[in-house]
């Protein structure tokens, strides 16, 4: 199951990782919260289209809707308003490190307010050490400087807490669902919540031209950071804690810099292995793939934990 968590894990950061260079070319042309109105009503015409065609049906349950109502704001119509109008003015390296707070802020949240997600020095040695690896991967781009100003680090820096308490209240109260069930209820509700906000604010109507560019990068925001990625994110959350799924914003600029490999034949550096290698690190200490042991002598040894072992992660 841990093995199956890690790998569900990274699929999510695959699916999630080209969305920050997505924002950033559509949000040149597409106003902020129309970009995400498209974003989620994409995702929520394709999760609906497919959960139909399964046969399936949304609950009749109220109560089921009103915890939707919360994290589609929280998690989607928020937040991802907040980076699509932070990009403008902060730069990606610095929404990557701010991004990366998300699992500092998680494990404080889930252990006041989550189920069976206490707090521990191993959980807590596994974020740091994949924040030690997020900074260093990517500090090369420090040289060109983080440009930035308050308002958009204030405003990235809220969307990082929002995910946190997103991620705790969802695993709380949203799991155990039908699949599909969830993420497209989610997706709908936002889309509810900007269509308004976008119609008075932006005007997207008098819009006359969009470049293939700036169409492609929303289309690949609904289909593939969001529809699919909700999908892989709610099977995640079925088995682990809301912790460890936050540390998928450790994974993500690792995607980022094989996209820059693979599309502007950028070099890997050793900032990027040795980041790779804490963040890996990290994310298997928390996953409780490798775990710390105090032996009597005083001594901290890693070891490999017994996959056969059931139970929640340290």
């Amino acid at each position: 199951m841990k093995l199956k968590n890690f790998l569900l894990l990274v699929l999510l950061a695959a699916l999630w990782g080209p969305s920050f260079l997505f924002i950033k070319v559509a949000v040149a042309e597409i106003p902020p919260l129309t970009l995400v109105l498209g974003r989620v009503g994409i995702a929520a015409i394709l999760l609906t289209l497919l959960l139909l065609f399964q046969g399936k049906v949304f609950p009749k349950r109220g109560t089921i809707w009103r915890h939707l109502a919360v994290v589609a704001a929280v998690q989607n119509a928020i937040p991802f308003v907040l980076f699509s109008w932070g990009e403008q003015y902060i730069s990606s390296a610095l929404a990557s490190i701010l991004n990366g707070t998300t699992p500092i802020f998680t494990i404080i949240i889930a252990h006041f307010f989550g189920k069976n997600d206490r707090l521990t020095p191993t959980k807590l040695v596994g974020v740091l050490i994949g924040f030690a690896g997020l900074m260093l991967l990517i500090s090369p781009s420090f040289a060109d400087g983080l440009q930035a100003t308050t308002l958009g680090v204030l405003g990235v820096a809220l969307a990082a807490v929002m995910y946190g308490i997103a991620i705790v209240y969802t695993r709380n109260n949203l799991t155990g669902l039908p699949p599909l069930v969830a993420p497209a209820g989610q997706m709908i509700l936002a889309s509810l919540y900007l269509l308004p906000l976008s119609l008075l604010l932006e005007r997207p109507y008098t819009v006359t031209s969009l470049s293939l560019p700036a169409i492609g990068s929303m289309l690949a925001l609904g289909v593939l950071g969001t529809a699919a990625a909700f999908v892989v994110y709610y099977r995640l959350l079925e088995t682990a804690p809301a912790s460890y799924v936050s540390m998928t914003t450790y994974i993500i600029p690792v995607f980022g810099v094989i996209l820059g490999v693979l599309v502007l034949n950028e070099q890997l550096t050793w900032h990027a292995y040795a980041g790779f290698a804490l963040i890996l690190l990290g994310v298997m200490i928390v996953n409780g793939l490798l775990k710390l042991k105090r032996p009597s002598q005083g001594r901290v040894n890693l070891s490999v934990a017994d996959h056969n072992q059931r139970g929640t992660a340290d």
